[in-house]
C-alpha cells in the first residue's frame, strides 16, 4: 500500500499530465519538495524512481490508446505522448517487447490471456452482446476514503477485509464500495498495477486520505458473474466496445461500484464506469 499522501498526490499529478512533457523537477515543485529529497521519498514508497514511473506510465497509457482508439495512426498517438516516430517505436519496444504496430496487431490475442488466473482463457463478446450490457450515464462526483495499492490483485479480498475493518465507523447503509483503476492489466505488468480501494463518505469526513472521483459522462458496463470473469468484462469494453463506437476515453479514470457480492461463491454484480467524451 502507498501510504504517503504526498507520493499519492505526485502520482495523481503524473497521471493527469502523462501526455505532457513532465519531469522530476515538475513533480517535486508541485509537491513543494527539493527534487533530491522527493526522489528518495518516491522510490522508497513505490519501488520505482520518478523518472521510471513517468516513462512507464507514458508508454502504457499510449499502448492503451493504441488499443481503444484504433482509428488513430500509431505516429499520432506517439506524438500525443511526446515521442517522434522513431523514438516512440524504440522506447515502446524496450518496455513492451514489441513495436507499437505489432502490439496493435496482437491486441485480440493479448486480451484473451488472463494475467491473474492463468488457467482462464478470456472470451470476447461480439459488439452486439457487449453493447447490450453498456449504458451511457451522467454521474455525480463521489467523495471517498481511499487506499492506493501498487501490485497484482491476488490479495484483493483480504485487502478489502482489512480496509472495511479499519474504516468501519464510516460505513453506513448507503455506503458504496468502489475501486478506481489506472491501468489495463493486459498491458501493465501484473505486479505494477495501480488501483484505489474506496468507500463513499460524506464530505465532512476529516481523514487525510480522501479524494473526489470526478463525475460526468460515463460508459457503464453492467457485469454479473464470477470474480475471475471481471478481467474479461474490462477487455470487452476496451477491445470490442470502444473501438466500434464514436466515444473516446477522456482524462478521468475508470472505477467500479460493487452492487452485490456473494462471499461464499464469489459471484457478484458490479458496474464498471469509464469516462467518455
Amino acid at each position: 500500500m502507498i501510504e504517503n499522501q504526498v507520493v499519492n498526490k505526485a502520482i495523481d499529478y503524473i497521471m493527469k499530465h502523462v501526455g505532457e512533457e513532465i519531469n522530476i523537477d515538475d513533480v517535486a515543485e508541485y509537491c513543494h519538495f527539493s527534487k533530491y529529497y522527493f526522489s528518495r521519498m518516491f522510490k522508497a514508497e513505490t519501488g520505482e524512481s520518478i523518472y521510471a514511473f513517468i516513462k512507464r506510465a507514458k508508454i502504457e497509457q499510449s499502448a492503451f490508446k493504441l488499443k481503444v482508439e484504433r482509428n488513430k495512426k500509431v505516429t499520432d498517438i506517439g506524438y500525443e505522448y511526446g515521442y517522434s516516430p522513431s523514438n516512440y517505436s524504440s522506447v515502446f519496444k524496450q518496455q513492451q517487447n514489441t513495436s507499437p504496430v505489432a502490439f496493435r496487431k496482437l491486441i485480440y490475442e493479448k486480451s484473451l490471456h488472463h494475467p491473474f488466473y492463468h488457467v482462464e482463457l478470456n472470451h470476447l463478446e461480439s459488439f452486439e452482446e457487449c453493447n447490450q450490457k453498456v449504458s451511457i450515464e451522467e454521474v455525480n462526483d463521489y467523495f471517498v476514503i481511499y487506499e492506493r495499492r501498487k501490485g497484482n490483485y491476488h490479495n484483493l479480498s483480504l485487502d478489502w477485509e482489512s480496509f472495511l475493518e479499519k474504516y468501519k465507523e464510516y460505513v453506513a447503509e448507503d455506503t458504496l464500495l468502489m475501486e478506481r483503476t489506472f491501468d489495463d492489466p493486459s498491458i501493465t505488468d501484473a505486479d505494477n498495477c495501480l488501483y484505489d480501494i474506496c468507500i463513499s463518505v460524506d464530505r465532512s469526513c476529516p481523514l487525510e486520505n480522501t479524494c473526489v472521483i470526478q463525475g460526468g459522462k460515463y460508459a457503464v458496463y453492467h457485469f454479473t458473474g464470477l470474480v475471475q470473469q471481471i478481467y474479461g468484462a474490462y477487455q470487452n469494453l476496451f477491445t470490442v466496445w470502444f473501438p466500434n463506437t464514436p466515444y473516446e476515453i477522456d482524462e478521468r479514470y475508470g472505477f467500479e461500484i460493487y452492487r452485490e457480492v456473494n462471499c461464499d461463491t464469489m459471484e457478484m454484480r458490479l458496474d464498471i464506469y469509464f469516462p467518455i467524451r
